[in-house]
């Protein structure tokens, strides 16, 4: 892996799948955008296992663009997971998240980074301006987002521009990058948006298709678990057993009631006061364990914290 020869501010993060067609024009315009610009620049491609011959191609594209870094998953892993190996490789204290299908022009970094160099923000995003084929499934799962989340940007899964410690504290889950504005807010973090145009592919086919959208909701809700419960487990599953008991009981006054008075056995009552116990006395174990469970994990985020602290060179 060839390192730069200086420090740099900014590590641009390209996840590539495939870009063989898209990567020689996107390179070339990221040196025209970064020319003369006072902040340092690297990029950094995660070539996810490629079968076109990208890795070869970005390989001899090195010699090219003294900037340009490689790292290479042998096997497809995902975004999330490239994006993870690019932060994990890049040294700037900026990150830029930024595809290489040339839908959107290396020319806008400098324009996402700039409010975050200056101290204005922690994060930038973009939002999308031109014909969008997708419009209409993006525009629901943001309206739904907005919702569940209450972080009022127009385009949560875009192009984007962060620091560094943003990622330091993101989960490490499949297709949660799409929710990293969500997180990072909850985190404290500012955030801020722009507008950032979009082109046609330059070439090569989009990897997504209608078949996300059942994984994009499951994610929502599970990242919405994740912020509203996943400290207090036992808040959501005993808020569950407790109606669930509840309903049990009164099912079992009314069928006492019934037998006193009228000498009436109700069999479905029964049968609903012991699905009621059943499931409530689940439930309550479910939250019990999940107890157990986000006390390890606070654990952890501690150790790692005292890590990183350990880390960091003594203050003069």
């Amino acid at each position: 892996m060839q390192l730069p020869p200086h420090p740099v501010d900014v590590s641009v993060l390209v996840p590539a799948k495939d870009e063989a067609e898209n990567l020689p024009l996107f390179l070339d315009l990221c040196a025209q955008a970064f020319q003369g610009r006072p902040e340092r620049y690297e990029v950094v491609v995660i070539d996810d296992g490629s079968t076109d011959g990208s890795w070869p191609l970005l390989e001899s594209l090195r010699a090219k663009h003294p900037f340009l870094r490689t790292v290479r998953h042998r096997a497809r892993r995902g975004i999330a997971d490239a994006l993870r190996t690019g932060y994990l490789s890049a040294r700037g204290d900026v990150l830029v998240f930024y595809p290489a299908d040339l839908q959107f022009k290396p020319e806008d970094i400098p324009r996402l980074v700039a409010p975050i160099l200056a101290g204005e923000s922690d994060m930038v995003t973009g939002y999308k301006q031109g014909k969008y084929e997708k419009a209409f499934v993006s525009g629901i799962y943001n309206a739904l987002s907005r919702a569940l989340f209450d972080v009022r940007v127009k385009d949560l899964n875009n192009v984007k521009a962060y620091r560094r410690e943003i990622m330091d504290n993101q989960p490490s889950r499949p297709d949660w990058h799409r929710y990293m504005i969500v997180l990072a807010a909850q985190q404290g973090f500012t955030v801020s948006e722009i507008p950032v145009p979009l082109y046609p592919r330059h070439a090569g086919k989009s990897k997504f298709g209608l078949g996300r959208i059942p994984i994009g909701v499951l994610d929502m809700l599970s990242v919405w678990f994740e912020l509203r419960f996943g400290q207090k487990p036992l808040l959501a599953f005993g808020m569950l057993g407790v109606f669930l008991f509840a309903t049990a009981f009164l099912a079992g006054l009314v069928a006492l009631y019934l037998l006193f008075t009228k000498g009436v056995g109700v069999r479905s009552v029964w049968t609903v006061i012991q699905t009621c116990l059943i499931l409530g006395g689940i439930f309550f174990a479910t939250g019990l364990l999940g107890e157990q469970i986000a006390v390890q994990r606070a654990e952890l985020r501690e150790l790692r914290r005292r890590i990183d602290d350990s880390r960091q060179p003594p203050a003069e």
